[in-house]
């Protein structure tokens, strides 16, 4: 048995078109009989404490915001129509020419603090969003790049002159964006957009009680008040303690399973489980600002140094393969003919190449993983660590608790902590930028902190193609080969998410990132 095997039996048991599809419709359910208690979800990751959605990146805080605030589109992200986006707060998006896109809005919708919805809103979120000093900055360009006027209280005319490229991105974009007061964005960061959210959504924030974030239902939802009276959405990080938690009925939902706790939820009466193909890859992440991954070749020594293959076994129902920087339900995905492949000689070569011979001279390589919000991640991390240090790096890992690996998650000056981190990346929308944009521009890079000019190239002349049909070939063709030769993140595969729930919560719809859809739940 080679060491290959070894690994792998050991692990195992120890462990589309471009064209839109509008569907206004999507939401409209089959209501139930209902049962007057609030819905309790549990939660795999905390929240930062500041509510402003333009100041995290936090997966827990996005789910929150699909219960309360409003979006102008949604995007249910499915494999069979992953361009597919179902209207909300707008009515109608429509690309007037290359440079100008035109939104119209639902009218008579209102703020959870009584201001009436209207273009003046979207005009302050788009530039608000599009701050450079933003976590969460969503757009094709900066503030400079656009204008927005507003003709009327429901009309949005967005202007891309400025930026060089297709007013045509914000249509993707426009499912990813919560939409928030003009009046809470005047106030700045520091006011009320930190304090709590306002949005348009089926429920109203009430107040974050230690753990537990607590909504109520919104009687004067647009499209009808929620069956359920309300939600309560707690974060327990043990991921054990989630699973006995819906077991006993304690919660209703949780998520984030592990393939095992699939396995035994599968055998419990009273308990459904929902899978699906998520918008998230699985990367190993480079810190390319400072050695020893600032050297290409280094970085695709290791990925040569890896075999996915095990991966997968060690993830059983909760991956999927993949070999591309993005999701297989994002615009422009393609499996790529040049992804670094398991192949140790080729590990072997590039690190001669790179005056490292079997490793020799290699500073310590610290890996850096989280336990307790995805699954498996210690178990594969385990494996990775391994399959490296049989090529010659000297690499340890290092297991955190989900709170500890936030903090350490993204780039600084000098470089961020460690030198490899393990992180997914969702974003509601099929818009690819949202992943490649946000990582591999000098003018964002995240995680990985890679300041390219050859990728930067390749993001600008993707981003400013003049048709959909050429934006996908220049993603397919030139952006994501040239990402696979220079690798400042691996993907590993992509998620499947995986959540449990009773099987008396009806109509509940989870989207491929996570968000949920409670306005017609009940539980009967």
């Amino acid at each position: 048995m080679d060491r290959r095997k070894f690994l792998q039996y050991g692990m195992m048991a120890g462990a589309s078109t471009a064209a839109m599809h509008l569907n206004p419709d999507f939401f409209f359910t089959s209501a139930h009989a209902q049962e007057m208690r609030p819905l309790t979800f549990l939660s795999a990751e905390n929240i930062t404490g500041n509510w402003d959605p333009m100041a995290h990146t936090t997966l827990s805080q996005f789910n929150i915001e699909g219960f309360i605030m409003g979006f102008l589109t949604r995007s249910p992200m499915t494999p069979e129509n992953p361009d597919e986006v179902i209207y909300e707060l707008a009515t109608e998006i429509n690309v007037l020419d290359a440079s100008h896109l035109e939104i119209k809005l639902r009218e008579g919708v209102v703020f959870h603090d009584g201001e009436p919805f209207s273009a003046k809103d979207v005009k302050a979120t788009f530039e608000y969003g599009a701050q450079p000093e933003r976590s969460r900055q969503v757009y094709p360009g900066f503030a400079d790049t656009f204008e927005v006027t507003t003709p009327d209280d429901y009309t949005v005319i967005v202007d891309t002159t400025k930026g060089g490229y297709g007013a045509a991105m914000f249509v993707f974009l426009a499912s990813y964006l919560p939409i928030m007061s003009a009046k809470d964005i005047a106030g700045g960061p520091n006011g009320p957009l930190s304090q709590r959210l306002n949005g348009t959504g089926p429920f109203k924030f009430l107040e974050q009680s230690g753990n537990d974030t607590v909504m109520v239902a919104n009687e004067t939802y647009f499209r009808g008040a929620p069956k359920i009276p309300g939600v309560t959405f707690s974060f327990v990080g043990d991921g054990t303690t989630r699973m006995l938690s819906l077991m006993n009925g304690q919660a209703d939902v949780i998520e984030r399973l592990e393939p095992e706790q699939v396995e035994t939820l599968e055998k419990e009466d009273g308990i459904v489980l929902n899978r699906a193909v998520s918008v998230e890859n699985k990367y190993l992440w480079f810190r390319c600002s400072k050695p020893p991954f600032d050297n290409p070749l280094l970085r695709k020594a290791v990925c040569h140094a890896i075999d996915r293959d095990i991966i997968l076994e060690v993830m059983g129902s909760a991956g999927e393969a993949s070999s591309s920087f993005v999701s297989p339900i994002k615009f422009g995905y393609s499996d790529l003919e040049n992804y670094p492949e398991y192949d140790p000689e080729e590990c072997q070569r590039l690190l001669a190449e790179a005056g490292y011979p079997g490793g020799e001279g290699l500073p310590e390589i610290e890996y850096i993983t989280s336990t307790g919000f995805y699954p498996k991640t210690k178990e594969y991390g385990e494996v990775i660590t391994a399959l490296l240090q049989e090529q010659g790096f000297p690499v340890t890992l290092n297991v955190m608790e989900v709170a500890a690996w936030n903090e350490r998650l993204y780039d600084r000056p000098g470089g961020g902590p460690g030198h490899m981190i393990d992180c997914g990346w969702t974003s509601a929308s099929p818009e690819p930028d949202l992943v490649l944009r946000t990582h591999f521009h000098s003018s964002s890079k995240r995680i990985c902190g890679i300041e390219d000019p050859e990728i930067d190239a390749a993001l600008d002349a993707e981003r400013d193609a003049p048709s959909l049909e050429a934006r996908r070939d220049s993603l397919q063709n030139n952006l994501m080969p040239l990402l696979a030769e220079k690798v400042p993140a691996y993907s590993l595969f992509t998620s499947v998410l995986m959540h449990g729930m009773r099987s008396d919560v009806k109509d509940l719809f989870i989207f491929p990132d996570g968000m949920m859809d409670a306005s017609k739940t009940t539980m009967s």
